[in-house]
């Protein structure tokens, strides 16, 4: 049952509109997902009933009995599920090549992993979670999509603004909220609901906006989001924001699927609020979301952080030797970027990574290799973010079940490391000898029978 308190709110704030509002909550909630350009530019037919989202070309909603979650393509990163509507802010940031972008709240990952996917593995990608658990999920995603741009830290906003001053073009603030949008999805989400909790919300996000701000060079984009009805948490966060940051501004933008903010909804609501987009669960083919576009003004000025710390080789070259055999024998070109070891592992990271001294960094980059005894394995992040190498094997949608089981595959003919693939989708590593397959998918991803 809804809390009571949230029933009459909105009932005053819609009107007529509140009985289509509260039936749109008693429907199945929507599911979608996204194909994942960095895997493939050609991805083979789908069979989840798929229906274009209108305002994220990789976008779709699908049948949710067909369970796509279940399927080899979803372990491949051929795909992340993500409601509909949760799509909207980082289309709205409209991310590019070459750029440094940050998301502030990154997890789990799907905003994430869909900038990441325009961006084209080229540029800076910093994803960002305070919550360690939280941070561990976003950082296995951001391997299974073949991201090999993107540095995951586990920070809190006001250190990085402390360490990220005007660094990035464009900033996402996917912001922590009391979460209305999500009563049809989350039972829990209904049940924590308070007034209070709505206060506390709006409180912590105008602090994350403040160091979002900090961070973004002059004439950077920052869009801020929620998936809360509360014109508290939405519009009335937005005006707060603008008042204590003059040189940003509300910016308008081409999204004719959303119904417009509503500045008349929170004390002193400055006009450019309607510039600001909800997205209504009765309206549209998704869950309750808030967005708004926000301006910085001036002209680009050039930001480094940590440049002279950064190692000064870069090149394949000057990565371990045992790490540059394993490549060349796999057949693999690497994008720009240099060697970095951390440990046992070796990545490469992007081109701009910063200096990471300091910072609780879980990911820099692609992770290339594991250094074991004077050898190299190749790294299942190596391997996800290919899409061919010297030896591959193209599985059966059995075989491909059974490899994700742990299982060994036989292989006639063939030695030395193998990359398996579904359909063109790259899954992971195995090693031909003795006339099989040796298995090495990771032992905490594999599956029991169907059971994930």
């Amino acid at each position: 049952m809804l809390p009571e308190a949230f029933c009459e709110k909105m009932e005053a704030l819609l009107g007529d509109e509140y009985p289509a509002f509260l039936a749109a909550l008693d429907r199945p909630r929507a599911v979608g997902l996204r194909l994942n350009p960095l895997k493939t530019k050609n991805p083979p037919p789908l069979p989840f009933g798929l229906v274009q989202v209108p305002w994220e070309p990789t976008g779709f909603c699908y049948d949710a009995e067909t369970r796509p979650g279940l399927h080899p393509y979803h372990d491949a990163g051929l795909y992340y599920l993500q409601e509909p509507s949760a799509m909207a802010p980082a289309a709205l940031l409209e991310p590019r090549p070459g750029e440094r972008i940050l998301d502030l709240c990154a997890a789990p990952g799907g905003k994430t992993t869909q900038i990441a996917g325009r961006m084209q593995n080229r540029g800076l990608l910093v994803c960002n979670e305070i919550h360690p658990k939280r941070a561990a999920v976003l950082s296995g995603n951001v391997e299974r999509l073949g991201i090999a741009n993107a540095l995951v830290l586990n920070e809190h906003p006001a250190r990085l603004a402390e360490r990220f001053p005007a660094f990035f073009d464009r900033v996402l603030v996917d912001a922590p909220c009391s979460g209305e949008g999500m009563f049809r999805k989350h039972d829990a989400a209904w049940a924590d609901w308070s007034p209070e909790t709505v206060a506390m919300c709006a409180r912590r996000q105008a602090e994350i906006l403040d160091s979002a701000a900090a961070m973004l060079r002059p004439g950077g984009r920052l869009v801020y989001s929620t998936c809360t009805f509360s014109p508290e948490e939405n519009e009335g966060t937005v005006s707060a924001f603008l008042r204590r940051h003059p040189d940003f501004s509300v910016a308008a933008a081409d999204a004719p699927w959303f119904e417009p903010g509503r500045p008349d909804w929170v004390p002193d609501g400055q006009p450019e609020l309607a510039c600001t987009f909800r997205l209504w669960p009765h309206r549209l083919r998704g869950e309750g979301h808030f967005a708004a576009v926000l301006q910085r003004r001036g002209e680009a000025a050039s930001a480094d952080v940590g440049a002279s710390s950064r190692p000064a080789l870069r090149g394949a070259e000057k990565l371990p030797a045992e790490v540059r055999e394993l490549l060349q024998q796999l057949d693999v070109c690497l994008p720009e970027g240099f060697p970095l070891l951390w440990g046992e592992r070796v990545f490469w990271a992007p081109p701009e990574l910063p200096d990471l001294r300091g910072l609780k960094a879980l990911r820099p980059g692609l992770e290339l290799a594991v250094l074991k005894k004077g050898r190299a394995e190749p790294a299942h992040a190596l391997a996800l973010f290919l899409r061919g190498a010297a030896n591959v094997r193209d599985l059966t949608s059995e075989e491909a079940d059974r490899y994700l089981r742990g299982e060994t595959i036989p292989s006639p003919s063939g030695s030395g490391w193998t990359l398996l693939r579904l359909d063109g989708c790259s899954l992971g590593w195995a090693k031909a000898a003795g006339g099989v397959l040796k298995n090495h998918y990771p032992k905490g991803l594999r599956t029991v029978g169907q059971q994930k």
